[in-house]
């Protein structure tokens, strides 16, 4: 299964930043020591023409040229600097190069991206570029290409809502969001995803579980995909600083094993970035991430096992 990496553009971030740069690193080193059939790829950069299919050429000239309003970086989050353009544009392309690969392969992950707050004319909650909706749409024209309609399902489940895929895939039947998150989280303004299921603060393993199947068997009645796009964010564990959940690890690991379950009963290949994490122990959070990586792994064994032609 091929991961793909930016962690070596590192933001020149100031000194006490909350945003944990240091994780991308040690996530891909932990995989390369621990899961073998895991092949660790360098992400190429997204180009002008990927990005503008989901956002404004005027805000990617503006993040690529330094002139974003201060505004808008404020909101962002990060200081421009020629590595934040050049980290965005690989991070973006990581997601781009894992939608690609699963649809070949089966399974492929992003081990960075999930910038679901990102708009098409404006970035927000430390997301540039909409890593997601770019993958999405650079991978239907090409299918397209090809002769095939591309339908993907968004299964977001990192602890905020993603309210910049939901508005940019607003008005397109193709692409299907599924958004659950806390309720009392960022963003404070939501936007309006396929299908949003908000989570009580203090929400633990049965209730979170509970509500992920019931969004999921909403889902068969509404969409049938082609493809799944996972977004699977670290930030609902107990110990997330920004969560406000109480989702132990094993709560976790069960998230992640019913959504590839869900996907393998529909031979739907999967695609997964990493999204957030904010972890009191931030090397502990990384082998909660390290953990959804394995089990993305073995969802793509069985699902080779199942396309593979005896």
């Amino acid at each position: 299964m091929d991961a793909f990496y930016a962690d070596h553009f590192v933001l020149p971030l100031p000194p006490g930043h909350r945003f944990p740069m240091a994780k991308y690193a040690w996530l891909r080193e932990r995989i390369a020591q621990r899961l073998t059939g895991v092949h660790i790829v360098e992400a190429p950069a997204a180009t002008d023409a990927m990005l503008t299919l989901a956002h404004t050429a005027a805000y990617v000239r503006q993040v690529c040229d330094g002139s974003l309003p201060v505004a808008v970086q404020k909101d962002i989050g990060f200081p421009w600097s020629p590595a934040m353009v050049e980290r965005s544009r690989r991070s973006v392309g990581a997601s781009v190069a894992a939608l690609q690969a699963a649809l070949r392969d089966g399974a492929a992950v992003n081990l960075a991206g999930g910038t679901h707050h990102a708009h098409a004319a404006a970035g927000a909650g430390f997301c540039v570029f909409n890593d997601v909706m770019v993958a999405i749409r650079q991978t239907q024209r090409s299918e397209r290409l090809a002769g095939r309609d591309l339908q993907v399902l968004v299964i977001d489940l990192d602890v905020h809502q993603g309210d910049g895929t939901a508005a940019i895939a607003a008005e397109d039947p193709s692409v299907f969001t599924l958004s659950l998150h806390g309720k009392d989280n960022y963003p404070f303004v939501r936007q309006v995803s396929d299908l949003d299921v908000e989570l009580q603060s203090g929400c633990e393993d049965t209730a979170y579980l509970q509500a992920l199947q019931g969004a999921l068997e909403q889902v068969d009645v509404r969409f049938r995909p082609d493809a799944v796009f996972y977004v699977a964010g670290a930030d609902i564990h107990v110990d997330d600083r920004l969560g406000k959940l109480n989702v132990s690890a094993a709560g976790m690991a069960l998230r992640d094993e019913r959504v590839m379950r869900w996907c393998l009963n529909r031979n739907l290949p999967v695609a997964m970035c990493m999204a957030g994490g904010y972890g009191r122990d931030l090397s502990a959070m990384v082998d909660l991430q390290v953990e959804s990586v394995a089990c993305l792994a073995r969802f793509q064994r069985q699902w080779q096992s199942l396309n593979t032609p005896s």
